[in-house]
This record gives C-alpha cells, sequence and structure tokens, in this order.
C-alpha cells in the first residue's frame, strides 16, 4: 500500500475513534450537567458536541482531499484537508474555549451549589477513560507512520494535519477533564461553588491555547509547505545516484494533502544527446513516482546553472 494510502487510513482511523467517544461523552456529560448544575461539566459538554462536530468535518476534508484534479484545481484538492482542520482550529477557541471561559465567569457572578457532586465524578470518571481509549488510538495510528522515528520527530516534521487536530483534541479534553474533575471534587467537598467556576475558566484557557497551536500548525500547510525532510532527503539521493545526472542543481517540494509536488533543475552530462537525455529524464521520473509513492507531480529541468 502507498504511503499516502497508509495516511489517510490512519487518519480516517483516528477520527472515527474519536468521533465515537465524544458522542458518547457529550451525551453523558450533558445529562450530568443538567443532573448536578456543574459549570464544568456543562462546559465539558459543550467541548464534546463541538469535538463531534469537528470530527465531522474532519471526515468531510478528507473526502474532499480524494477529488481528482480538474481544470480549475489542476494539483487537485488535497489542500481541502487543511482548510477544515483550520476550521477545527477556530470551533476549538470559539465554541469550546471561549464559551467555557464565559460559562466560569457567570457562574463565578451568580455561583450556583453543585448538587450530588458524585454523579459528575462518576461521569467524568468513565469520560477519561473513553477519552484515554481515542488518544490510545491515535497515538497508535502515528505509531504505524513515524515508523523509526521518534514521536518527538514526528511531531516536528509530519504535514499530517488530520491527526495533529485528532491529538490536539485528545490531548485537551484529557487535561479539560481532569480539571474538571479536580475542581468539581472540590465544590463537593468545600460546598463553594466558586471552585466548580474556576474548573470551567481554566478548561476554557487550555482548549484555546491548543486551538491556537493546532491553528499554527496548520496555518504552514495552507501557505505552502514543503515534503517532510526524510522524503526530500530520498528523492535528492534517487537523483544523485543517477549516472546521467552531473548535479543535483536545486529541488522543491510542495506539500498538497497527501501528495508532493517535485520540481527539479539538473545538469545533465554534457556527451548526452538531446533524444538521449529526454529519455533519460523520462525514466528519472518514472523511477522517482516508483520509489516514493507520495510524488504525485514531477517536473525536471535540464540546465547548467541554477
Amino acid at each position: 500500500m502507498m504511503q499516502t494510502d497508509h495516511m489517510q487510513e490512519a487518519s480516517t482511523k483516528a477520527i472515527f475513534y474519536a468521533l465515537l467517544a465524544n458522542i458518547g461523552i457529550a451525551v453523558a456529560k450533558s445529562w450530568g450537567a443538567w443532573f448536578t448544575g456543574s459549570g464544568s461539566m456543562l462546559a465539558e459538554a459543550i467541548h464534546s458536541y463541538a469535538d463531534s462536530g469537528n470530527q465531522v468535518l474532519l471526515f468531510i476534508g478528507l473526502r474532499q482531499a480524494r477529488k481528482p484534479p480538474d481544470e480549475e484545481h489542476p494539483l487537485g484538492y488535497g489542500k481541502s484537508s487543511y482548510f477544515w482542520a483550520f476550521i477545527v482550529a477556530v470551533m476549538l477557541f470559539s465554541m469550546g474555549g471561549l464559551f467555557s471561559i464565559y460559562e466560569g465567569l457567570h457562574k463565578l457572578r451568580s455561583p450556583e451549589p453543585v448538587e450530588q457532586y458524585w454523579v459528575a465524578l462518576l461521569i467524568l470518571g468513565i469520560a477519561m477513560t473513553l477519552e484515554g481509549a481515542s488518544l490510545l488510538g491515535a497515538l497508535g495510528q502515528i505509531r504505524t507512520l513515524r515508523g523509526e522515528r521518534t514521536f518527538g520527530d514526528w511531531f516536528r516534521q509530519t504535514r499530517n494535519a488530520e491527526l495533529v487536530v485528532v491529538l490536539g483534541e485528545d490531548v485537551a479534553a484529557e487535561i479539560g477533564l481532569t480539571l474538571a474533575f479536580v475542581f468539581v471534587a472540590l465544590a463537593g467537598i468545600t460546598g463553594d461553588a466558586r471552585y466548580d467556576a474556576f474548573g470551567s475558566i481554566c478548561i476554557g484557557v487550555v482548549l484555546i491555547v491548543v486551538s491556537i497551536f493546532v491553528a499554527t500548525r496548520i496555518k504552514s500547510l495552507l501557505v505552502g509547505r514543503s515534503a517532510e525532510p526524510q522524503l526530500r532527503r530520498r528523492i535528492d539521493e534517487i537523483i544523485a545516484a543517477d549516472p546521467a545526472i552531473e548535479r543535483l542543481l536545486h529541488s522543491i517540494t510542495i506539500q498538497v494533502g497527501p501528495k508532493i509536488m517535485l520540481a527539479v533543475k539538473i545538469r545533465m552530462r554534457p556527451d548526452l544527446g538531446i533524444n538521449e537525455a529526454v529519455a533519460r529524464i523520462n525514466a528519472l521520473e518514472t523511477r522517482l513516482k516508483q520509489q516514493v509513492p507520495a510524488i504525485g507531480w514531477c517536473f525536471v529541468e535540464p540546465d547548467i546553472v541554477d
């Protein structure tokens, strides 16, 4: 299976795990918020509903990215996934972060006692388990893609927008659930409802920080980012190994969704005739696409200077 297929399959599985977890968690949190009157629980419920909608948007992005090129979009629709991932970051900021802070400030001005707080703690504990399973699922898909690279290397270099978003959501959810658990417990034990309000505000801050981080990562892909470093090195090695090429003058890669556009300038051996040089270039393009399946478009220009 080609690398691009692996990337899309891993993204689809990670999104599916997160969607299943968030739908169940959102319903449970909503009931818990209504039953206990907890602002932290309500903030977490809104967060889970927003996450569920976000996963649907990521699915839309993956589906649109598979559309074939046409006259208006000769490089295809691969960057559609980046657009929807950026929209997810905006929703995480607005529907998740800002609403949670608003709800916390409202509860702080008009504190209401948290009733039957043990119910909220039970729901939050179950939610932490389900979110943990979703996070492990995302990490498992990342493990299949990163190969021998460390997680840190993969995280810094990856161009997979969907997995970055899902990972960010899952981490934010686990932190948010932990904060909600602690503050609801404090509110219940002390009888001071302000702890619950503080919990909602803290959750909102976490969501805003994560959304800004995710948006920054996606922005670089929307603007135009090169292929991952190991792919660029592999491409240069293949070109340098061609006996018909005297020197690789320059190479440029642009990540377009799961595919890569490659533009290369080379200096060929001066003893080659035009027909033979053209045949060698065509053979090189074929070899590049075979050995690096992520290459979707390849343009090779012979020259004598860069």
